[in-house]
């Protein structure tokens, strides 16, 4: 257990990624506060419920991340419950599949008003806490191989990741005096409810795998691990980074099968 007696705040988690970093949070002994988004309360109760099973001590509430009025109140309701706050993983966001050329402004906004103001509004009201608590912290963000290279149909989803990643080296510097560390975590491809049915379909998994070249899509439980790691004193000389977590995707070119 590396992390008994610490407090930590979730947001993104409903489902997918956040969940599993939920549940390996309170394995290792934090006590939670997790959030997730309005439309999806009825998953978080079971992620609540989840975790009293394993005899966490949680709580959690709904939260908008993109409005600061709800942030403000997600934050002092945990604040309430937790007391103070060592821990923040900021996982909340969405994706949509567009086409460069048909993306509404509407959808552009919405994309980027959750992944990128989100993640700032949640940010900076929690490092506010720490900073005012004096015992520093450990703020993990959720970013994406997206943010480090483009992909098809995904301009709106890919510029805010990318977003996430400078946001996240900005905090770090600007935290770094408080003894506040600020790091993401960039999954590739993780079967979650947001990779939509690619795990249902062994074709198009088959095509994905010829770019990876553990020859798979990871899981959430897998990628649990990175967070919890930058959370802890195992990485306390580690702020300003991006843990690129892809099974190689992003290594290179990969020509198997592409060349005969």
């Amino acid at each position: 257990m590396r992390l008994p007696g610490k407090t930590a705040i979730v947001t993104g988690g409903s489902s997918g990624i956040g969940k599993a970093v939920a549940l390996r949070l309170a394995r290792e002994g934090a006590r939670l506060f997790v959030g997730g988004a309005p439309a999806d309360a009825g998953d978080l109760e079971l992620t609540l419920a989840q975790l009293r099973d394993m005899g966490a001590d949680c709580a959690g509430a709904a939260v908008e991340v993109a409005e600061a009025r709800g942030v403000a109140a997600f934050v002092d309701a945990a604040l309430t419950h937790l007391g103070s706050v060592n821990i923040l993983v900021s996982n909340a966001g969405i994706y949509r599949a567009d086409s460069f050329l048909d993306i509404a402004e509407e959808h552009w906004d919405r994309v980027v008003a959750v992944n990128l103001k989100g993640m700032f509004l949640v940010g900076q009201r929690v490092a506010r806490h720490m900073v005012a608590q004096g015992q520093g912290g450990a703020i993990v963000n959720t970013a994406s191989t997206n943010g480090l290279l483009g992909d098809e149909n995904a301009a709106h989803y890919n510029a805010s990741k990318a977003g996430v990643i400078a946001l996240t080296k900005s905090m770090a510097l600007d935290l770094a005096p408080h003894n506040i560390r600020v790091n993401c975590v960039c999954p590739g491809m993780i079967l979650t409810r947001m990779s939509g049915n690619m795990g249902d379909d062994p074709d198009l998994l088959a095509t994905y795998s010829t770019r990876i070249p553990m020859d798979r899509f990871g899981t959430v439980d897998e990628v649990a691990g990175a967070y919890v790691h930058l959370a802890s004193d195992d990485a306390s000389y580690m702020t300003g980074a991006c843990l690129v977590y892809d099974g190689g995707l992003i290594a290179g070119l990969r020509w198997r099968g592409w060349i005969t």
